[in-house]
């Protein structure tokens, strides 16, 4: 490494204070720029996330990130991880990363003004240019994988069937147009699905977890989408609520090769024996679902078979009619004596708090009132722990468990919205 490289280094690392206090006003007039000067590209970026600001204040944070670590980079692994299997859904090409780094410079300079000196330009869009290529590399090889499998870009599928799972999650079955048998993901793993929002006047993507266990005989996916209420009132998500309002059986929308790092490989023999809780509220239990299928069901479903290990299925909700799949968690449990499961519902009725079906009535997700063996099994150094929901939910049962001693290499976090957590 040269001299002026560590300088380089050293310039980025000492803006970091600069960045936290004037980050979001440089990533949102980022945004303003490219996306007014680009307008092809408001296809890919979720146009809701910039109207709430999560987009600009999650970019901010991968930048401060970035300048933070940027002499220890494995320990952006994950987030970098997490990232790429996003772009490699969203169809992210790498001519598209040229065309981010220059509007973020110019972002940068527009912001700083005189403060952004030739210096601090130049060593950033060093550092832009290590990281771009990070990405790019690394995406590149996912795509390698998907043409494995005869599938890059968007394909059409068409929904076959739909069913109710709760009073705001249906299930979407959806087979490919083009009948060809789809590739095995992993449980956990979600697809982008894109559609085109008449309101908008631009296609939008969303990921949605794969909440059925891979199927042998590849015929459909199944995602599960709850109509969000939205984060800003009277704006409620507006591809869920579209898919709720317009998708009927024999309506055709698009999909990307499914992706992600938060999975469970059934087969695994190394994880014989050991155990592993899925903790989930509300819609959080759609990964959780595929999980929990493919670690019990017969290898003629799944095309392979699972190895034994103890699963405990921890999930709340807010009452019995927000409570999905509870019929298909009931039937696994009955057939399979190494499954439990633990209900929370908040706002139980005093029907539901009679009923021995949801011991925890009147209570959030409340780690303290399980058994600390049967169900969380913390005495045993090999559990792992994957949990999905709400933000604040996720981080919220992660501080609890690492409070109960369980080292955090074993707790796994599916981070459903933009943005991420480098220290998880």
């Amino acid at each position: 490494m040269s001299s002026h490289h560590y300088e380089q280094i050293a310039i980025v690392k000492s803006t970091a204070p600069v960045l936290q206090e004037h980050g979001v006003t440089i990533t949102t007039t980022f945004y303003n720029n490219l996306l007014a000067a680009h307008e092809e590209l408001k296809n890919v970026f979720s146009l809701t996330s910039q109207t709430t600001g999560r987009q600009p204040r999650a970019l901010a944070g991968a930048v401060l990130a970035y300048a933070t670590y940027i002499d220890d980079l494995p320990k952006l692994h994950h987030a970098v991880e997490r990232i790429a299997h996003k772009h490699v859904s969203l169809q992210i090409t790498a001519p598209q990363y040229d065309i981010v780094g220059q509007f973020l410079m110019e972002a940068i300079g527009q912001v700083l003004g005189d403060a952004a000196t030739p210096a601090i330009v130049d060593a950033w869009t060093a550092a832009y240019g290590v990281l771009a290529s990070v990405f790019i590399n690394r995406e590149a090889e996912m795509y390698e994988a998907n043409k494995a499998d005869h599938w890059v870009g968007w394909r059409k599928f068409k929904v076959i069937r739909r069913v109710a799972e709760s009073s705001d999650i249906a299930s979407f079955h959806l087979a490919p147009l083009d009948g060809v048998k789809l590739p095995k993901y992993l449980p956990g793993q979600y697809v982008s699905l894109q559609v085109f929002v008449p309101e908008l006047g631009v296609l939008q993507s969303r990921q949605y977890s794969l909440s059925e266990a891979p199927k042998a005989a590849g015929e459909y996916y199944r995602i599960s989408v709850k109509a969000v209420e939205g984060e800003v009132k009277d704006h409620p998500g507006v591809l869920s609520n579209l898919l709720h309002r317009e998708l009927k059986e024999g309506s055709e929308v698009e999909l990307s090769h499914p992706q992600g790092e938060f999975f469970v490989d059934p087969s695994d023999q190394s994880k014989e024996g050991k155990p592993i809780a899925l903790i989930s509220a509300g819609v959080g239990a759609t990964p959780l679902m595929a999980i929990l299928q493919s670690l019990t069901e017969d290898s003629t479903v799944t095309g392979q078979k699972p190895v034994s290990r103890p699963v405990s299925w921890i999930h709340g909700s807010r009452t019995s009619k927000t409570l999905a799949f509870y019929d298909e968690v009931k039937a696994i449990t009955k057939k399979n004596e190494n499954v439990k499961a633990k209900i929370f519902l908040s706002n139980a009725t005093p029907e539901e708090k009679l009923g021995e079906d949801y011991p925890f009535a009147q209570t959030r997700i409340d780690l303290s009132k399980l058994d600390a063996e049967k169900d969380l099994f913390l005495s045993n150094n090999a559990t792992e722990y994957f949990i999905c929901g709400p933000e604040l939910f996720m981080y919220d049962v992660r501080r609890v468990l690492r409070d109960m001693g369980v080292a955090k290499e074993r707790i796994n976090l599916e981070l459903f919205a933009t943005g991420d957590v480098v220290d998880a």
